[in-house]
Protein backbone atom coordinates (compact mmCIF):
# COMPACT_ATOMS: atom_id res chain seq x y z
CA UNK A 1 0.00 0.00 0.00
CA UNK A 2 3.01 2.26 0.48
CA UNK A 3 3.38 3.07 -3.22
CA UNK A 4 -0.29 3.50 -4.16
CA UNK A 5 -1.25 6.88 -5.69
CA UNK A 6 -3.41 7.70 -2.64
CA UNK A 7 -0.39 7.31 -0.35
CA UNK A 8 1.80 9.43 -2.63
CA UNK A 9 -0.61 12.37 -2.87
CA UNK A 10 0.46 15.03 -0.32
CA UNK A 11 -1.84 15.95 2.57
CA UNK A 12 -1.98 19.56 1.28
CA UNK A 13 -3.87 18.40 -1.82
CA UNK A 14 -6.41 16.56 0.32
CA UNK A 15 -6.88 19.77 2.34
CA UNK A 16 -7.35 21.87 -0.81
CA UNK A 17 -9.87 19.39 -2.15
CA UNK A 18 -11.90 19.35 1.05
CA UNK A 19 -12.00 23.15 1.25
CA UNK A 20 -13.10 23.28 -2.39
CA UNK A 21 -15.73 20.63 -1.73
CA UNK A 22 -17.38 22.57 1.09
CA UNK A 23 -17.25 25.79 -0.93
CA UNK A 24 -18.84 24.03 -3.90
CA UNK A 25 -21.61 22.58 -1.72
CA UNK A 26 -22.34 26.11 -0.54
CA UNK A 27 -22.30 27.47 -4.09
CA UNK A 28 -24.36 24.71 -5.69
CA UNK A 29 -27.09 25.04 -3.05
CA UNK A 30 -27.59 28.59 -4.35
CA UNK A 31 -26.61 28.45 -8.01
CA UNK A 32 -28.75 25.43 -8.85
CA UNK A 33 -31.86 27.43 -7.87
CA UNK A 34 -30.84 30.76 -9.41
CA UNK A 35 -32.36 30.13 -12.88
CA UNK A 36 -35.71 29.24 -11.27
CA UNK A 37 -35.49 32.29 -9.00
CA UNK A 38 -34.58 34.62 -11.87
CA UNK A 39 -37.28 33.35 -14.25
CA UNK A 40 -40.05 32.39 -11.83
CA UNK A 41 -39.72 35.12 -9.18
CA UNK A 42 -37.94 38.04 -10.84
CA UNK A 43 -39.42 37.52 -14.32
CA UNK A 44 -36.14 37.35 -16.22
CA UNK A 45 -35.96 35.69 -19.66
CA UNK A 46 -33.93 32.60 -20.47
CA UNK A 47 -31.60 34.82 -22.49
CA UNK A 48 -30.94 36.99 -19.41
CA UNK A 49 -30.24 33.86 -17.37
CA UNK A 50 -27.78 32.67 -20.01
CA UNK A 51 -26.15 36.10 -20.16
CA UNK A 52 -25.76 36.32 -16.37
CA UNK A 53 -24.35 32.80 -16.14
CA UNK A 54 -22.05 33.35 -19.10
CA UNK A 55 -20.68 36.64 -17.77
CA UNK A 56 -20.30 35.22 -14.27
CA UNK A 57 -18.47 32.04 -15.26
CA UNK A 58 -16.32 33.77 -17.87
CA UNK A 59 -15.40 36.42 -15.30
CA UNK A 60 -14.10 33.70 -13.00
CA UNK A 61 -12.00 32.21 -15.78
CA UNK A 62 -10.69 35.57 -17.02
CA UNK A 63 -9.70 36.69 -13.50
CA UNK A 64 -7.58 33.54 -13.29
CA UNK A 65 -5.21 35.08 -15.86
CA UNK A 66 -4.29 37.86 -13.47
CA UNK A 67 -4.34 35.77 -10.30
CA UNK A 68 -2.19 33.12 -11.98
CA UNK A 69 0.38 35.64 -13.20
CA UNK A 70 0.34 37.36 -9.79
CA UNK A 71 0.92 34.05 -8.02
CA UNK A 72 3.97 33.41 -10.23
CA UNK A 73 5.30 36.91 -9.55
CA UNK A 74 4.70 36.97 -5.79
CA UNK A 75 5.14 33.27 -5.12
CA UNK A 76 2.15 33.52 -2.73
CA UNK A 77 -0.18 30.91 -4.18
CA UNK A 78 -1.67 29.87 -0.83
CA UNK A 79 -2.46 33.46 0.25
CA UNK A 80 -4.27 34.21 -3.01
CA UNK A 81 -6.26 30.99 -2.72
CA UNK A 82 -7.37 31.87 0.83
CA UNK A 83 -8.40 35.38 -0.27
CA UNK A 84 -10.44 33.93 -3.13
CA UNK A 85 -12.27 31.48 -0.88
CA UNK A 86 -12.99 34.26 1.63
CA UNK A 87 -14.46 36.56 -1.04
CA UNK A 88 -16.69 33.75 -2.30
CA UNK A 89 -17.99 33.07 1.20
CA UNK A 90 -18.76 36.75 1.86
CA UNK A 91 -20.97 37.06 -1.24
CA UNK A 92 -23.41 34.32 -0.26
CA UNK A 93 -25.75 36.50 1.88
CA UNK A 94 -26.33 38.83 -1.10
CA UNK A 95 -28.29 36.14 -2.92
CA UNK A 96 -30.71 35.84 -0.02
CA UNK A 97 -31.61 39.56 -0.03
CA UNK A 98 -31.57 40.15 -3.81
CA UNK A 99 -34.75 42.01 -4.92
CA UNK A 100 -33.80 42.33 -8.61
CA UNK A 101 -31.88 40.51 -11.30
CA UNK A 102 -29.25 43.26 -11.12
CA UNK A 103 -28.41 42.41 -7.50
CA UNK A 104 -28.27 38.71 -8.36
CA UNK A 105 -25.90 39.57 -11.21
CA UNK A 106 -23.67 41.64 -8.90
CA UNK A 107 -23.53 38.87 -6.29
CA UNK A 108 -22.85 36.27 -8.98
CA UNK A 109 -19.99 38.32 -10.46
CA UNK A 110 -18.37 38.92 -7.05
CA UNK A 111 -18.69 35.25 -6.20
CA UNK A 112 -17.02 34.27 -9.48
CA UNK A 113 -14.27 36.87 -8.97
CA UNK A 114 -13.47 35.00 -5.77
CA UNK A 115 -13.41 31.75 -7.71
CA UNK A 116 -11.15 33.32 -10.30
CA UNK A 117 -8.74 34.66 -7.70
CA UNK A 118 -8.32 31.26 -6.07
CA UNK A 119 -8.51 29.01 -9.13
CA UNK A 120 -5.19 29.39 -10.98
CA UNK A 121 -3.02 29.71 -7.83
CA UNK A 122 -4.71 26.60 -6.38
CA UNK A 123 -4.19 24.55 -9.55
CA UNK A 124 -0.58 25.71 -9.81
CA UNK A 125 -0.10 24.79 -6.14
CA UNK A 126 -1.37 21.27 -6.84
CA UNK A 127 1.03 20.97 -9.80
CA UNK A 128 3.92 22.23 -7.67
CA UNK A 129 3.23 19.85 -4.80
CA UNK A 130 2.26 16.64 -6.58
CA UNK A 131 4.98 14.32 -7.97
CA UNK A 132 4.89 14.26 -11.77
CA UNK A 133 4.05 10.54 -11.97
CA UNK A 134 0.83 10.99 -9.94
CA UNK A 135 -0.09 14.49 -11.11
CA UNK A 136 -3.16 13.30 -13.00
CA UNK A 137 -4.33 11.35 -9.95
CA UNK A 138 -3.77 14.43 -7.76
CA UNK A 139 -5.86 16.65 -10.03
CA UNK A 140 -8.49 13.91 -10.24
CA UNK A 141 -8.62 13.67 -6.44
CA UNK A 142 -8.94 17.42 -6.05
CA UNK A 143 -11.64 17.48 -8.72
CA UNK A 144 -13.48 14.62 -7.00
CA UNK A 145 -13.54 16.47 -3.69
CA UNK A 146 -14.18 19.79 -5.44
CA UNK A 147 -17.62 18.84 -6.72
CA UNK A 148 -20.86 17.49 -5.36
CA UNK A 149 -21.98 15.75 -8.58
CA UNK A 150 -22.03 12.01 -7.81
CA UNK A 151 -20.87 10.86 -11.24
CA UNK A 152 -18.19 13.53 -11.47
CA UNK A 153 -17.00 12.81 -7.93
CA UNK A 154 -16.92 9.09 -8.58
CA UNK A 155 -15.16 9.31 -11.94
CA UNK A 156 -12.67 12.16 -11.56
CA UNK A 157 -10.06 10.31 -9.50
CA UNK A 158 -9.94 7.05 -11.52
CA UNK A 159 -9.81 8.96 -14.80
CA UNK A 160 -7.22 11.32 -13.34
CA UNK A 161 -5.15 8.30 -12.40
CA UNK A 162 -5.69 6.86 -15.90
CA UNK A 163 -4.39 10.10 -17.43
CA UNK A 164 -1.01 9.35 -15.81
CA UNK A 165 -0.76 6.23 -17.99
CA UNK A 166 -2.89 6.83 -21.09
CA UNK A 167 -2.47 9.10 -24.12
CA UNK A 168 -4.10 12.39 -23.20
CA UNK A 169 -5.58 12.99 -26.65
CA UNK A 170 -7.37 9.62 -26.64
CA UNK A 171 -8.75 10.21 -23.15
CA UNK A 172 -9.96 13.69 -24.11
CA UNK A 173 -11.65 12.18 -27.18
CA UNK A 174 -13.44 9.70 -24.92
CA UNK A 175 -14.71 12.58 -22.78
CA UNK A 176 -16.03 14.36 -25.87
CA UNK A 177 -17.88 11.24 -27.01
CA UNK A 178 -19.54 11.00 -23.61
CA UNK A 179 -20.49 14.70 -23.87
CA UNK A 180 -22.08 14.12 -27.29
CA UNK A 181 -24.07 11.23 -25.82
CA UNK A 182 -25.19 13.45 -22.91
CA UNK A 183 -26.38 16.20 -25.26
CA UNK A 184 -28.31 13.76 -27.45
CA UNK A 185 -30.00 12.16 -24.44
CA UNK A 186 -30.98 15.55 -22.97
CA UNK A 187 -32.32 16.64 -26.36
CA UNK A 188 -34.60 13.58 -26.59
CA UNK A 189 -37.29 14.63 -24.08
CA UNK A 190 -37.83 16.14 -20.63
CA UNK A 191 -38.90 12.97 -18.79
CA UNK A 192 -37.19 12.81 -15.41
CA UNK A 193 -35.47 9.50 -16.21
CA UNK A 194 -34.07 10.88 -19.48
CA UNK A 195 -32.85 13.99 -17.69
CA UNK A 196 -31.23 11.86 -14.96
CA UNK A 197 -29.34 9.77 -17.54
CA UNK A 198 -28.29 12.87 -19.48
CA UNK A 199 -27.05 14.69 -16.38
CA UNK A 200 -25.18 11.56 -15.25
CA UNK A 201 -23.43 11.33 -18.62
CA UNK A 202 -22.65 15.03 -18.44
CA UNK A 203 -21.10 14.53 -15.00
CA UNK A 204 -19.10 11.58 -16.30
CA UNK A 205 -17.77 13.76 -19.13
CA UNK A 206 -16.68 16.36 -16.58
CA UNK A 207 -15.00 13.68 -14.50
CA UNK A 208 -13.04 12.47 -17.52
CA UNK A 209 -11.95 15.87 -18.82
CA UNK A 210 -11.54 18.42 -16.02
CA UNK A 211 -8.61 16.86 -14.19
CA UNK A 212 -7.14 15.78 -17.54
CA UNK A 213 -7.13 19.33 -18.92
CA UNK A 214 -5.45 20.62 -15.77
CA UNK A 215 -2.82 17.87 -16.04
CA UNK A 216 -2.17 18.74 -19.70
CA UNK A 217 -1.59 22.39 -18.79
CA UNK A 218 0.68 21.49 -15.87
CA UNK A 219 2.73 19.06 -17.96
CA UNK A 220 3.21 21.60 -20.76
CA UNK A 221 3.97 24.80 -18.82
CA UNK A 222 7.38 25.72 -17.32
CA UNK A 223 7.42 25.35 -13.54
CA UNK A 224 7.88 29.08 -12.89
CA UNK A 225 4.99 30.03 -15.19
CA UNK A 226 2.37 27.47 -14.20
CA UNK A 227 0.09 30.03 -12.59
CA UNK A 228 0.21 32.18 -15.72
CA UNK A 229 -0.37 29.13 -17.92
CA UNK A 230 -3.47 28.12 -15.95
CA UNK A 231 -4.63 31.72 -16.13
CA UNK A 232 -4.38 31.96 -19.92
CA UNK A 233 -5.97 28.55 -20.36
CA UNK A 234 -8.91 29.77 -18.32
CA UNK A 235 -9.01 33.08 -20.21
CA UNK A 236 -9.67 31.23 -23.46
CA UNK A 237 -12.16 28.98 -21.65
CA UNK A 238 -13.92 32.03 -20.21
CA UNK A 239 -14.33 33.74 -23.57
CA UNK A 240 -15.67 30.50 -25.06
CA UNK A 241 -18.05 30.02 -22.13
CA UNK A 242 -19.42 33.55 -22.46
CA UNK A 243 -20.09 33.08 -26.18
CA UNK A 244 -21.58 29.62 -25.59
CA UNK A 245 -23.90 30.81 -22.82
CA UNK A 246 -25.26 33.68 -24.91
CA UNK A 247 -25.79 31.41 -27.93
CA UNK A 248 -27.46 28.77 -25.74
CA UNK A 249 -29.81 31.35 -24.21
CA UNK A 250 -30.80 32.66 -27.64
CA UNK A 251 -31.34 29.18 -29.08
CA UNK A 252 -33.41 28.14 -26.07
CA UNK A 253 -35.60 31.26 -26.32
CA UNK A 254 -36.02 31.30 -30.11
CA UNK A 255 -35.99 27.60 -31.13
CA UNK A 256 -36.28 25.46 -28.00
CA UNK A 257 -34.37 23.34 -25.51
CA UNK A 258 -33.86 20.31 -27.76
CA UNK A 259 -32.18 22.32 -30.50
CA UNK A 260 -29.85 23.85 -27.91
CA UNK A 261 -28.60 20.40 -26.88
CA UNK A 262 -28.33 19.27 -30.51
CA UNK A 263 -26.18 22.33 -31.19
CA UNK A 264 -23.98 21.39 -28.22
CA UNK A 265 -23.54 17.90 -29.65
CA UNK A 266 -22.51 19.37 -33.02
CA UNK A 267 -19.88 21.62 -31.43
CA UNK A 268 -18.50 18.69 -29.43
CA UNK A 269 -18.38 16.56 -32.59
CA UNK A 270 -16.46 19.31 -34.42
CA UNK A 271 -13.97 19.39 -31.53
CA UNK A 272 -13.59 15.62 -31.79
CA UNK A 273 -12.87 15.92 -35.52
CA UNK A 274 -10.31 18.65 -34.75
CA UNK A 275 -8.53 16.38 -32.26
CA UNK A 276 -8.46 13.54 -34.80
CA UNK A 277 -7.02 15.81 -37.50
CA UNK A 278 -4.40 17.13 -35.09
CA UNK A 279 -3.37 13.59 -34.10
CA UNK A 280 -3.15 12.62 -37.79
CA UNK A 281 -1.03 15.68 -38.59
CA UNK A 282 1.42 14.88 -35.77
CA UNK A 283 2.05 11.26 -36.82
CA UNK A 284 5.69 10.35 -37.47
CA UNK A 285 6.66 10.72 -41.15
CA UNK A 286 7.23 6.96 -41.39
CA UNK A 287 3.53 6.32 -40.61
CA UNK A 288 2.17 8.72 -43.25
CA UNK A 289 0.74 6.82 -46.25
CA UNK A 290 2.63 7.37 -49.50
Amino acid sequence: MKNTPFKRIPVSIWALGLVSMFMDISSEMIHSLLPLFLVGTLGASTFVVGLIEGLAESTALIVKVFSGALSDYLGKRKALAIFGYSLGALTKPLFAIAPTAGVVFTARILDRVGKGVRGAPRDALVADIAPAEVRGAAFGLRQSLDTVGAFLSGSAYPFGRLSDRMNHGKLLSLGLMVLIAADLVLAANDHWLTVAVGVSLWGLHMGITQGLLATMVADTAPVDLRGTAFGFFNLVSGIAMLIASVIAGLLWDRIGASFTFYAGAVFAALTLVGLALNAWRQRPFSEVPR
